[in-house]
């Protein structure tokens, strides 16, 4: 276990101890007997979305993001973590991955108010890489604009992860979203019916389904959308705007659904409005794992 100040030591002189630590890394089953997840996210800054609640650097500073992601890590019923391979590489060498889930985030090319941001590449981790460090899964992006010819690369290379994650029995973690462009800013569209329609497309991508997963957001009649899919969802958190209680009320209700698995969330955990992180993570525990 290293602390965070000694991190860039390590890199420097050691960096050896990043692949001889996800080869000792213990590693546990996906779902323990519930068959639920609570999974915190800190892909976010990948994309360069940095911003939470207006402040649009709130996540600039690593060190204060590895210090909130050790403290959700340490609580009882987090499951996992969700991010890049800096972000898992640094706190795998701090020893908060042991006995946790790993996903790896796959595509972040599609950088936040991009000009190309449809075009959302595989630039993070690849099947390869997870399947070689021992991750347990790989989550993709999947912004459907049917204006926009770059979501087309997206799609493909989706459906090759799917199916080279699901050669090695990993999870696909598949976000979608039907989205449009307003006066040069990405918009989703968080309608039933356009998340409906995210649904079944991201249900077909690859040539089997056996290990995919969905990243639905929480909108209006849940039950109807939920009733698009068999696939086992994890529901998103997205940017917090609302107070904290209306936010785990909505959790709450949509766990209910026979489809709905848990929760991926990163900001409103992480950074919640009272800055209590363990207090966060423990409401939303208790949530999943009832």
């Amino acid at each position: 276990m290293t602390d965070i100040a000694g991190l860039t030591e390590i890199r420097v002189r050691e960096p050896h101890r990043i692949v001889d630590g996800w080869a000792a890394r213990k590693r546990r089953d996906l779902v323990g007997a519930d068959g639920r997840l609570l999974i915190v996210a800190a892909d976010h800054p990948a994309r360069a979305a940095l911003g939470v609640r207006g402040d649009r650097l709130a996540m600039a500073s690593r060190t204060d993001l590895l210090r909130r992601l050790a403290t959700a890590l340490s609580r009882p019923g987090v499951d996992g973590v969700l991010g890049t391979a800096d972000v898992l590489d640094d706190l795998l060498l701090m020893g908060a991955l042991e006995d946790k889930v790993a996903i790896g985030s796959m595509n972040r090319g599609g950088l936040h108010g991009a000009a190309f941001e449809f075009d959302d590449r595989f630039t993070a981790y690849t099947a390869r890489e997870i399947v070689a460090r021992g991750l347990d899964g790989g989550k993709m992006l999947t912004r459907i604009c049917l204006g926009d010819p770059g979501t087309a690369a997206t799609l493909e290379a989706g459906g090759q992860a799917i199916n080279a994650l699901a050669d090695h029995g990993l999870m696909a973690m598949v976000e979608p979203f039907l989205s449009v462009r307003d006066d040069g800013k990405v918009r989703n569209l968080l309608d039933p019916d356009s998340t409906i329609t995210s649904i079944h497309v991201a249900a077909g991508l690859g040539a089997t389904s056996r290990h995919t997963w969905l990243k639905l957001p929480v909108v209006d009649d849940l039950p109807r959308v939920m009733d698009a899919t068999t696939l086992p969802t994890l529901l998103l958190g997205g940017d917090p705007s609302g107070h904290p209680d209306e936010t785990y009320a909505a959790w709450g209700r949509a766990l209910d659904l026979p489809a709905v698995r848990g929760l991926v969330v990163g900001r409103a955990l992480l950074f919640p409005p009272d800055g209590d992180v363990a207090k966060a993570v423990d409401t939303a525990a208790g949530l999943v794992h009832r």
